[in-house]
């Protein structure tokens, strides 16, 4: 079932396929090592995936929501946690490209920066706030000396820290009691990657913690504030399910081959036969379409209707609990299929299993979702 937009789209998913072969092979290793997928990576940016968002004026390709759902889906399918990493760049970018919530140098500064091969990501947990979305004051700080910042704090869940050259941090300003965001670079003296991430889900992200000891910035370099009590809806988080939809994708196609192959001597032929492993993979094929016809539906009523993204926006936070937990559900259905041999830890499937559920803890968390589509329908 084709989900694509146009002929560009799918040339344009078709040559990031072949760009991202060698990226399931390296999967297994990079599990067990607890490594990073740094050639991963060095591929994508080879072939141009970091600028697919970014503007065509500052060298990027303008690609929409849409597209980006798309190739995170089939990045997804051949590794999710490098997915899950390129995802918070390539949506963070987005997001900034379409806002430009900025001052004009200081956006055209880091536009130019991404074109020649930056990456960014947002640092904002904290062990001592948990999620953003939750409204936590950060513990870290910013202090106003003379005409530059200081910034000291430690950030977790630093996806794609081993290879990010930009940090847009959030703090606490003492001077003006509301919370900003700074943009922080890399070599910058106090800024250190302390390596902490070990999970047995998502190893690949390289979520490690971000600490900032006095960092000084420039005035500039305090890139926005925000505004108490407003929320404004993100649709560029659909990546987050589009990323787990591909995960589910990947079990998905792991069991159906395995349904038509494996023939045990006690069938005549192989299993794909019986009524039972047709009934499962029927169930997985519709929960699969399901999951992708709300995302995509969703995307493209957002890119299509500007007009109603207040109302979409009610709709962004339960596409993310609905595809995730049908993913959840499909990778399930799938090691149902397989049985046993799933378990084993060459099996891919046991790594699906425990990376897909890590999709139940990216924002937004499933009771914000139900209580607010609750108090949609109640108020």
């Amino acid at each position: 079932m084709s989900f694509f937009q146009s002929v560009e789209q799918k040339e344009y998913i078709e040559k990031l396929e072949h760009a991202i072969q060698s990226f399931p092979e390296r999967s297994e290793a990079l599990d067990e090592s607890k490594g990073f997928p740094f050639e991963n990576i060095q591929e994508l940016k080879d072939f141009g995936y970091p600028m697919l968002t970014l503007a065509k004026e500052f060298g990027g390709q303008g690609g929409s929501l849409y597209d980006f759902l798309l190739a995170q889906e089939k990045i997804a399918e051949y590794c999710g946690p490098t997915a899950l990493g390129i995802g918070w760049h390539v949506g963070t970018v987005l997001s900034l490209t379409e806002k430009r919530p900025w001052e004009k140098e200081v956006m055209e500064e880091f536009f130019k920066e991404v074109s020649k091969g930056a990456l960014v990501n947002t640092a904002a947990s904290e062990a001592g706030t948990g999620s953003p979305t939750r409204g936590g004051r950060p513990e870290t700080t910013a202090i106003k000396k003379g005409d530059q910042w200081i910034l000291t704090g430690r950030k977790t869940f630093t996806t794609l820290s081993p290879v990010l050259d930009i940090f847009l941090v959030t703090a606490w300003v003492t001077e003006e009691e509301q919370m900003g965001t700074f943009l922080v670079h890399r070599e910058v003296p106090g800024v250190l990657i302390e390596e902490t991430w070990d999970m047995i889900s998502m190893q690949g992200t390289g979520s490690h913690d971000l600490v900032l000891n006095e960092v000084v910035l420039p005035e500039k370099y305090y890139v926005m504030q925000k505004e108490p009590g407003k929320r404004i809806p993100e649709a560029w988080l659909l990546h987050i399910p589009a990323c787990y939809l591909g995960i589910a994708s990947a079990a998905r196609n792991y069991a159906v081959e395995f349904a038509k192959t494996y023939s045990p001597n006690s069938l005549p032929g192989p299993i794909r036969d019986l009524p039972n492993v047709q009934r499962t993979i029927g169930e997985i094929e519709l929960e699969l379409a399901e999951a992708r016809h709300f995302l995509y539906s969703v995307a493209e009523k957002w890119e299509t209707q500007p007009e109603n993204h207040g109302e979409i926006s009610k709709e962004l936070g339960a596409v993310k609990f609905s595809v995730v937990n049908k993913s959840i559900s499909i990778v399930d259905k799938a090691m149902r299929v397989v049985g046993a041999k799933s378990l084993q830890r060459t099996n891919p499937l046991q790594r699906y299993y425990r990376d897909v559920r890590a999709g139940l803890h990216n924002p937004p968390m499933d009771d914000i979702t139900i209580t607010m589509l609750a108090k949609s329908a109640l108020y």
